[in-house]
């Protein structure tokens, strides 16, 4: 589809400053374009249009009237279908499972505060249990570069629904990469912040001390905005802290960006990936980085300890009512999962803390190196047909780059990269240590600005 305006941030508060557009006029244009988007399986629920349209009403005559700041002023986005919001169903894509929530996610009413226009939720992995996009029974949402290929998961609708121009952000969620795979898949940015900074108040949890609210926007500087409006302590989310972590620092001139050994670095035979992955660091080097080979071995233990150790215990935590009196109401893939879970002991997670405890040491040591880690978002990427055939393993493939970072604890930035030889999209995660997300933003900004490519699945070139 051709628009004749882009969602970001920055196109919308210029037409918004010269009265071109109202909140409105652009809430009318994000319902055209679902529309004609079709039956794209990126929406598990939309908002009655007149309710948006009311809120958009309400909100012109906010800063008419009062002259309130409003730093997300009239913008729409959407959220994941696993975060409540008061008198909507949150269905975690399972129908036997849902229900209509009676209060609405600290995320969301922080949002809303800032100006933000919700337009719906979103389809996502059952539960959020996957990295690939495809284990819905709401159907599989449709890649917005080609639709061959998977969207990526736990939270395809999310990052579809900011790819193809239908809002300007969404939240997801992110346990071990749902944050930052689609992003990769569809062109766009994915922020997982340092775990604390967004409230998971109001969240269906996949692993409660590990999970974190995410952003997929436009842009780097478009999600760091969401960030900076949603932040703070909630003393709804025992896990919260407000964080001494100063989101706009000084951009540094030159940075040391820790890489893998290639012993280590793992596109799964595609040569494309390959490739793109080398311009992008050569990329990184022009914008003042300088490569340190790490030893990228303790940061992948740690990772299989997510989905292969203990961890996946807690899984089971919030659904265990439902799974042991109707296990025919999960998803096969889902369903397997939680029985492995249900199988584990708590003499298995003790070791399991224990053992990351050891590892959290060693990764510290390579620290020391990098001011951040630079990985592939994904080695590579699968198509439907593909991932329909061999889930399990296609999706273990997925979380090689990304699994490890919420048990350590770091903040991560999916950026776009160049364009694969074959179109594709390529994506670097940049990493680091708990409370830099300041520093990966404009590391990550001008990285997206050197390669120039355009927004999602649009044909719009950066702002």
């Amino acid at each position: 589809m051709e628009f004749s305006y882009s969602f970001d941030f920055q196109t919308l508060a210029s037409h918004y400053k010269t009265g071109l557009l109202k909140p409105t006029a652009v809430v009318a244009e994000v319902f055209s374009r679902i529309h004609a988007s079709g039956d794209d399986h990126v929406w598990t629920h939309v908002l009655p249009q007149a309710d948006v349209m009311q809120a958009a009403q309400a909100l012109e005559q906010r800063r008419n009237q009062r002259g309130d700041a409003l730093p997300l002023y009239g913008l729409p986005f959407a959220i994941k279908d696993n975060i409540d919001v008061a008198g909507l169903p949150t269905t975690a894509a399972c129908p036997a499972f849902a229900y209509i929530a009676d209060k609405t996610a600290t995320i969301v009413d922080a949002l809303r505060h800032a100006g933000a226009l919700l337009i719906g939720k979103t389809n996502l992995d059952q539960f959020a249990n996957g990295l690939v996009g495809i284990r819905s029974p709401y159907g599989v949402s449709r890649n917005a570069i080609d639709a061959r290929y998977i969207p990526g998961g736990s939270s395809p609708g999310s990052a579809v629904a900011v790819a193809a121009g239908l809002v300007s952000f969404a939240i997801g969620t992110d346990t071990g990469g749902s944050g930052r795979v689609p992003a990769a898949y569809n062109n766009v940015v994915g922020l997982k912040p340092t775990r604390g900074l967004l409230s998971t108040a109001g969240l269906i949890p996949v692993n409660r001390g590990v999970d974190c609210p995410s952003v997929f926007a436009l842009t780097c500087d478009d999600a760091y905005e969401v960030l900076t409006a949603a932040r703070g302590h909630d003393p709804l989310d025992p896990f919260s802290h407000a964080g001494d972590c100063d989101l706009d620092p000084p951009r540094r001139d030159k940075f040391r960006f820790g890489i893998p050994g290639d012993d280590k670095l793992e596109f799964f035979g595609d040569a494309a990936a390959q490739k793109a992955f080398q311009t992008n660091l050569e990329i990184l080097k022009e914008i003042g980085g300088t490569a340190v080979e790490i030893d990228f071995a303790p940061f992948l233990e740690v990772g299989r300890l997510l989905f292969s150790g203990p961890w996946v215990a807690e899984r089971l935590v919030p659904v265990k009512e439902l799974f042991f009196s109707k296990s025919d109401a999960f998803h096969p893939t889902t369903r397997a999962i939680f029985e492995r879970a249900a199988k584990l002991s708590a003499t298995e997670v003790f070791e399991g803390i224990y053992r990351l405890a050891e590892l959290k040491a060693q990764t510290a040591a390579e620290w020391q190196k990098m001011d951040c880690l630079v990985v592939p978002t994904t080695g590579t990427l699968y198509t439907v047909e593909a991932v329909e055939a061999d889930s399990i393993k296609l999706n273990t493939d997925m979380g090689y780059y990304t699994y490890y970072v919420n048990l350590l604890v770091l903040c991560a930035l999916a950026v776009p990269g160049v364009f694969r030889d074959d179109g594709l999209p390529s994506s670097i995660s940049v990493i680091a240590p708990s409370l830099s997300d300041g520093m990966i933003r404009h590391i990550g900004a001008s990285f997206h600005r050197k390669c120039n490519v355009t927004l999602g699945g649009t044909a719009f070139a950066q702002p």
